[in-house]
């Protein structure tokens, strides 16, 4: 299978620079995949599609202000992205300018407040980095840090928050499980009322979710690994499928934690703790979710793939195409599409 057949012809004024004043007001492409129709709504209007008894699963981590700038001991500019914690206070990090941040380079940041030395080159490039600081380790990233904004984003995010879902809770993602940015704390009090189920996962999504496909064949690519966890909601999930009821991910990163763990047979989750690298493309066979809630995804991406292995390659294509025609927005800031 080519990686070429994921493209799409993507004008850069639709790719969405600021989040939308109202988050449950952007626009909401829904699919459903036996009739193969596609209707255009506002994203409150979700609440239509989605039945009592559904099981809608979210992820509730919370992006950390992950880039941060600082000196070397010569006065040099440097700026790191932390990846992931590896133990303690060593952490995973992208770093620019990369050639010159050699093993035993030391950082200062924020007037001293933080100090780095690099300990280690990982494979691609990265580096493993040791953080000396007195104090509370995020409360000193809140000071001192910048939300890591995708790279297709130029223009500066006025109110942290915003890229930030409205139940995140769990530290540790260097960027946002974007189709949860829809909802407000409204009308997923309406959506509990109304009989859904909420339930939570959580995955802390890497950068890696925004590094292109080199490979020409999609079988060739190797996904790059998450942390997650899947605990106390794991009954509620069960249940819906012990007796026929949906489960509606919210996101592609909610998705790959139930993948990753659904029983071939039933489609039930165990608590658990874990790395994935699942990659979902089509001819993959859902075992857990029965439906999806997303943003649209860049052209030729592994998300892009996800959702055609879940509504049909073609389909999928033709709602894109539709949606440019019709001017969403789209990427992280973004608007939605629902597959059911």
């Amino acid at each position: 299978m080519q990686v070429s057949d994921f493209n799409y012809e993507l004008p850069e004024e639709l790719i969405a620079q600021t989040p939308i004043k109202k988050r449950d007001e952007s626009r909401l492409m829904v699919l459903d995949r036996s009739k193969r129709t596609i209707e255009h709504k506002i994203f409150k209007d979700i609440i239509d599609y989605l039945k009592p008894g559904d099981v809608l699963v979210r992820n509730n981590t919370k992006v950390i202000p992950a880039r941060i700038y600082g000196k070397k001991e010569t006065g040099a500019n440097v700026e790191f992205l932390l990846l992931n914690n590896i133990e303690g206070d060593i952490w995973e990090s992208i770093v620019r300018p990369g050639n010159k941040l050699h093993v035993g380079t030391k950082v200062i940041f924020g007037d001293g407040i933080l100090k780095a030395e690099v300990l280690d080159i990982m494979p691609g490039g990265t580096r493993k980095v040791k953080f000396e600081y007195d104090g509370i380790f995020n409360e000193i990233l809140d000071k001192i840090g910048l939300m890591p904004l995708p790279p297709y984003i130029h223009e500066e995010l006025k109110e942290r928050d915003r890229y930030q879902t409205v139940y995140a809770k769990y530290n540790g993602s260097a960027a946002a499980p974007t189709a949860g940015l829809h909802f407000t704390d409204e009308l997923l009090e309406k959506l509990e009322q109304k009989g859904v189920i909420i339930a939570n996962v959580t995955l802390h999504v890497g950068i890696g979710t925004f590094r292109p496909v080199k490979e020409d064949t999609v079988e060739a690519h190797k996904m790059h690994s998450e942390h997650f966890y899947i605990k106390e909601d794991v009954d509620k999930i069960n249940k819906a499928k012990e007796e026929g009821r949906r489960v509606i991910a919210v996101g592609t990163t909610s998705c790959r934690v139930l993948e990753s763990v659904a029983d071939e047979k039933t489609g039930k989750v165990r608590k658990i703790e874990d790395d994935t690298e699942i990659f979902i493309y089509p001819g993959y066979k859902f075992k857990c979710i029965d439906g999806l809630i997303t943003n649209f995804h860049l052209p030729q991406s592994t998300l892009l793939m996800l959702v055609s292995a879940l509504a049909d390659k073609e389909f999928i294509l033709q709602a894109y195409n539709e949606a440019v025609k019709e001017k969403y927005r789209f990427f992280s800031f973004g608007d939605a599409m629902l597959i059911i």
